[in-house]
């Protein structure tokens, strides 16, 4: 959950730029403000720094051991092999990281002397120091990589996607119920007396701002994907709410999403189209404020030095499999992530790691791969859902 302490922030070059623009706009949404913070050309936070590791704010699962890149690598590798073995493969990663989980899926797929000759990788990133530190990393690799600034730069043909914590660093669009008045007010942000705080869209709407409060026959691909415009005509008697909510409940969106998706379902209608999903969040239709704020490790006020600190938010699972399913793709899972792992050999890898490791070597391989997959750690909040098209039946281990 995220700190919401509204203190008043050290005015970063973002916070004085956003706070005029405010002055001059009125209050950001909560998605807009976010945005700003992660992506704005010149100050966002993914633009001009690498945020991973001891000496960043974060550290990802590829960071922590190399059998987590080493079974991706396998798994794109079967894949591949039940895709048919096309003779061009476009190996696309969204948000890349450092390179580390591409390097060791490549070192991985060396057991499959054919799959390099057919890969091309396609590494989607827009921050530069990403890029330079992906180079450094994928430096030798035994098959061409390029980058792109989206997903749709990627040629077309046949597709394996991973996205591992990509989507959590998607931007928000959050609701508030208000139990009165039966209707809810978007989430915006407000700069008053030097200060970032939160404020409420002054017009609410009946129609609740999430998919799973629908009934069923309100689910159609907008409503999915968080466009409630589709939907602003007043509900009627049969079309009530389902659950109850107290004032002050929260339901979030992430309308970014629904474009990622929508170019996964293009990808597909033309040719097998593979995608791994990994992140943290839930696997059923849930309600409450996700957004975290973090920065050097620790969590921060989501108000706190503006473009200088990681903002995230849950995945909803169940949301994505919907809308990919709505699009046409097939979703499996989600599955979490430490019985995906599990399935797919950690065992047996962590094994062939532990005969050549010395006693300290083995302790600390040991405690990496149990930080992946412990439900008190890593193993239970963070999942996995994989959407395909065009590929017969489901992808191993589902």
């Amino acid at each position: 959950m995220s700190s919401q302490n509204e203190t008043a922030p050290r005015l970063t070059p973002l916070a004085r730029k956003l706070s005029a623009r405010i002055a001059a706009e009125g209050s950001l949404t909560l998605h807009d403000y976010m945005e700003a913070c992660l992506y704005d050309a010149e100050h966002g936070y993914y633009k001009k720094r690498d945020p991973l590791g001891r000496g960043g704010d974060f550290i990802t699962a590829p960071e922590i051991s190399q059998v987590f890149g080493e079974l991706i690598g396998l798994w794109a590798g079967e894949t591949w092999r039940l895709m048919g073995q096309p003779d061009a493969v476009r190996l696309i990663e969204l948000g890349p990281g450092r390179g580390t989980l591409m390097a060791d899926a490549l070192r991985a797929l060396r057991v499959l002397p054919a799959f390099p000759q057919c890969a091309t990788v396609h590494l989607i990133e827009t921050s530069e120091p990403l890029r330079a530190a992906q180079e450094a990393a994928l430096a030798g690799v035994p098959c061409p990589v390029r980058w792109h600034e989206r997903i749709e730069e990627a040629p077309a043909g046949p597709a394996i996607v991973i996205a591992n914590e990509f989507f959590d660093c998607l931007p928000v669009r959050q609701f508030v119920f208000d139990e009165t008045a039966q209707l809810w007010h978007e989430r915006m942000v407000a700069f008053r007396d030097g200060s970032f705080e939160f404020a409420l869209s002054p017009d609410g709407v009946r129609v609740p701002p999430h998919p799973v409060l629908l009934p069923e026959g309100r689910r159609d691909a907008r409503i999915l994907a968080g466009d409630i415009s589709s939907v602003l005509s007043p509900l009627g008697e049969r079309d009530r709410v389902r659950g109850d909510f107290e004032s002050g409940a929260i339901v979030e969106t992430r309308p970014g999403a629904a474009n990622v998706l929508q170019s996964f379902a293009a990808r597909a209608a033309t040719a097998p189209f593979a995608a791994l999903i990994i992140d943290y969040g839930y696997s059923r239709p849930a309600h409450g404020d996700t957004v975290q704020a973090v920065k050097q490790h620790r969590h921060a006020s989501l108000f706190e030095a503006p473009g200088e600190t990681d903002l995230t938010a849950h995945t909803d699972f169940s949301s994505l499999a919907q809308q990919a399913e709505a699009l046409g793709l097939a979703a499996s899972g989600p599955m979490p992530m430490g019985e995906w792992l599990l399935r797919l050999g950690l065992e047996a890898r962590a094994q062939q790691l532990l005969r050549r490791a010395s006693p300290g070597q083995a302790a600390d391989i040991q405690s990496r791969i149990s930080r992946l997959v412990s439900p008190a750690q890593m193993g239970v909040l963070f999942k996995t859902l994989v959407l395909t098209g065009g590929i017969p039946g489901p992808l191993p281990p589902f």
